[in-house]
């Protein structure tokens, strides 16, 4: 789907955040979906089934917490100067959903993506974007924060893409979770390390259920499914929720009252599929999304990555 959907990234390693901006074709047609307790969006309710827009402009997905919401108001004016937008008898409203992850608690807490910051990943946005690991909105990103930030390692940016038919997903998440990341058989990849860079769930999962040690909304994970089934948006707002299900089979524990995870699915309603096999192929495709985020990653501020702990046995297998 990289074909259809350009994706762009602003990238600010030296402070630990960014975001990343996708602009999707003409027409398309968007829903999503809240399962975490603590989001940070904006427009979100717009994509609700019974909301009048079916289409969006652009989407932005960026780190600063709640500040960084601001930055979608440049990629608007942008927009609005080439007229592209909603059109009414006064003018183009450009339609920009944004939704936000904390990362205020890596790098510099005082630095967040601004305005033009969001304009600089819109105009370097490009088909075939296939940048992962620390890049845009996953700069900033860490997982394993269930015992503390102190314990976490590095969450980033993931790409996934998977075909069945005429039917193709294309996935891209933004990996800021509380939980562990787990590989297909389950063992831990990325997650809370101990003093001897053990994963201190690696013994008994028992470990995590306890209140996590961190503050409210630290913590989230953001996908952009990209697909080309024939949806109306009410079966979009349908598969945006099934799409979670991708989260909870490679994070633990996931979708906490501590996390704001948020999934929007945008579609190009030219393929036919059944809405449950479109689901089945979507749910696997987060999960991917999900693992190659961390594994692409790269340490940052001390935060160690996956690939640092490849070479100590049995950490990943």
């Amino acid at each position: 789907m990289l074909e259809y959907f350009k994706i762009g990234h602003y990238s600010d390693l030296q402070n630990a955040t960014g975001c990343t901006v996708i602009l999707p074709p003409a027409d398309v047609v968007v829903s999503a979906s809240v399962q975490g307790a603590s989001p940070g969006t904006r427009e979100l309710a717009l994509l609700s089934p019974e909301k009048k827009i079916n289409s969006v402009n652009a989407l932005l997905l960026t780190g600063g917490s709640a500040f960084g919401l601001s930055a979608a108001d440049g990629i608007m004016k942008y927009l609005a100067e080439r007229e592209i937008g909603y059109r009414t008898n006064y003018g183009v409203v450009p339609i920009v959903p944004a939704a936000v992850i904390f990362d205020l608690n890596i790098g510099n807490p005082k630095k967040y993506p601004e305005v033009a910051n969001a304009v600089n990943a819109l105009e370097n946005a490009k088909l075939y974007n296939n940048a992962c690991g620390n890049v845009g909105a996953g700069v900033g990103a860490t997982v394993g924060k269930w015992t503390g930030i102190e314990s976490a390692m590095k969450g980033g940016l993931g790409l996934a893409h998977n075909q069945h038919g005429a039917f193709k997903c294309s996935v891209l998440s933004v990996v800021n979770a509380v939980g562990d990341i787990l590989n297909d058989k389950g063992t831990i990849i990325a997650g809370a390390l101990d003093d001897n860079n053990r994963f201190f769930a690696l013994k008994t999962r028992q470990k995590r259920w306890g209140k996590p040690a961190v503050g409210l909304a630290d913590n989230t994970i953001l996908s952009a499914v990209m697909i080309n089934g024939n949806f109306d948006k009410s079966q979009l707002y349908y598969l945006s929720q099934r799409a979670h299900y991708g989260i909870a089979k490679c994070v633990e524990p996931s979708h906490t009252s501590y996390d704001g995870d948020t999934i929007f699915v945008l579609s190009l309603n030219n393929a036919d599929i059944n809405v449950d096999t479109a689901a089945m192929i979507i749910i696997e495709t987060v999960k991917e999304s999900i693992i190659n985020a961390v594994v692409n990653a790269s340490e940052l501020f001390g935060f160690k990555a996956v690939k640092d702990l490849l070479h100590q046995q049995g950490i990943v297998s």
